[in-house]
């Protein structure tokens, strides 16, 4: 039996929901979010080529380009994207018709201010999900992601929606991830846990502390859904280091957020540092949705990353 559960949002994350939110609709398919901190480049899934995203790929929504003032080399892959809506399934074989069913249905972007966007896709054509992802540059440079959806049919074969979201981090020095948590099964308090997937689909799945892992099929092609490590998030936060930069994506406690992570799925020595939501029990017509923040700043030690990150964590905890 599936026992994750998953948050329902506070309403009104997006304009999915909230009638009284003000935008426009872009002429083209990328806006530049940019304060003295950061510059944010977020894409639609066309293909774009302008100097700053030469020949980025079509599929790849999200961030195509995060730089900072501190480093001016985008953290992800050239031609692809961070914080990039990938999967929508059931865990079932026969329900994956499309694997990459966010890439391949048009999306619209949705221009709200100066550093905020969304990125509106209307029900896809196998799910029939309907979706609103709000990127906003915050003042120190951290980038907000707020996601609604609502289902418009449920043909969800195991009673659940599995969601994920991908970012491919070019070439850091190590590909390991860092979290608080412990052996699965065990009441030991919680500690760092050094996060390594030694190949794509091997120990790619850290799950929340007590829950279980999702009912798949045992063909299910997404390895990264159901290859649990043995370990267990007991924070619901956790960082990488690229080229000397804290990359830290910070989830709310009620939305009971699973880490994933390959080596190379970003191409080898490209590793994707991701995380995936599931929907127990979805109904049509009923919205929901969940909050995490992305921070980006100079990696100067454990210490100082869990100083800088504390106010954010806390707005998680307490939203």
């Amino acid at each position: 039996m599936l026992q994750v559960s998953c948050g329902t949002g506070n309403g009104q994350l997006t304009s999915l929901t909230d009638a009284s939110v003000k935008f426009s609709r872009s002429r083209q398919h990328w806006a530049r979010l940019s304060n003295p901190i950061a510059t944010a480049i977020i894409v639609d899934n066309e293909a774009v080529d302008t100097p700053e995203l030469p020949d980025h790929r079509s599929g790849y929504s999200g961030v195509a380009s995060l730089v900072h003032q501190k480093q001016k080399r985008s953290l992800f892959v050239p031609g692809i994207a961070g914080l990039n809506f990938e999967h929508i399934h059931d865990g079932t074989t026969a329900g994956l018709v499309e694997k990459f069913e966010p890439r391949k249905f048009p999306m619209e972007l949705r221009i709200i201010n100066q550093t905020t966007v969304e990125l509106y896709q209307p029900p896809t054509g196998n799910w029939k999900l309907e979706s609103c992802g709000r990127y906003e540059l915050l003042k120190d440079g951290t980038l907000e992601y707020r996601f609604e959806c609502i289902p418009r049919a449920v043909d969800f074969r195991n009673d659940f929606i599995g969601l994920f979201w991908a970012s491919y981090i070019e070439q850091p020095e190590d590909n390991s991830i860092f979290f608080r948590g412990r052996k699965i099964g065990r009441s030991d308090p919680a500690r760092w846990i050094r996060g390594v997937s030694p190949r794509h689909g091997v120990s790619s799945t850290h799950r929340p502390a007590g829950a279980a892992t999702p009912r798949v099929d045992s063909d299910f092609p997404l390895t990264l859904v159901n290859h649990p490590s043995q370990f267990e998030v007991t924070e619901p936060w956790y960082f990488g280091v690229c080229r000397n930069m804290a990359v830290v994506q910070m989830f709310r406690p009620q939305d009971q957020i699973w880490i994933a992570q390959s080596p190379s799925g970003g191409g080898q020595g490209n590793p994707a540092w991701d995380f995936q939501w599931f929907i127990r029990k979805p109904k049509v017509g009923q919205s929901y949705g969940f909050v995490m923040r992305m921070a980006y700043f100079p990696y100067q030690g454990r210490k100082q990353l869990i100083q800088q990150t504390e106010v954010h964590r806390a707005f998680l905890k307490n939203n």
